[in-house]
């Protein structure tokens, strides 16, 4: 996961570039809170040929987003990877998961305005903008886009 979170081109809509004892971190935090508390989280994408794990693609739970609770879909690949359609093929297989077996009604993606790669990502698989939301230490909003069980 050091060649996702540590790399800045890849984190420079998120957080920055975090430290491998961050990244462990955030991995117990899954595995010991996500999936026991909401039954879901981050999911690794392992690109098939390689075998090698290039990211990951997460349903995520906010408590209060605008003023309701909501489940985000969030994704992040390597650099190395980025332009191969892995994006899009994972988000998708999570948004069938997520609504089929899950029975989630709605999921939010939260995309910088500037990171026109995710939107597209988003828009491919159907998401539409909604609305903006602003996060303490942000200085802009990002942009909700939605998707709901068909």
């Amino acid at each position: 996961m050091f060649s996702i979170f540590g790399d800045s081109e890849v984190m420079r809509f998120g957080d920055g570039v975090q430290t491998k004892e961050w990244i462990q971190h955030w991995l117990i935090i899954c595995l010991e809170h996500y999936y026991q508390e909401w039954g879901f989280g981050p999911y690794a994408v392992v690109e098939q040929k390689s075998r090698d794990v290039i990211g990951y693609c997460s349903l995520l739970f906010f408590p209060d987003i605008n003023g309701q609770p909501e489940i985000e879909l969030g994704y992040r690949l390597a650099r190395a990877k980025w332009g191969n359609g892995y994006a899009t093929e994972a988000a998708l297989a999570i948004c069938d998961f997520a609504f089929k077996t899950l029975g989630v009604k709605r999921l939010i993606a939260m995309i910088d305005p500037q990171n026109g790669a995710s939107i597209r990502v988003a828009q491919k698989l159907g998401m539409r903008y909604e609305r903006d939301v602003m996060f303490e230490n942000y200085t802009h909003p990002d942009h909700v886009y939605v998707i709901t069980a068909s």
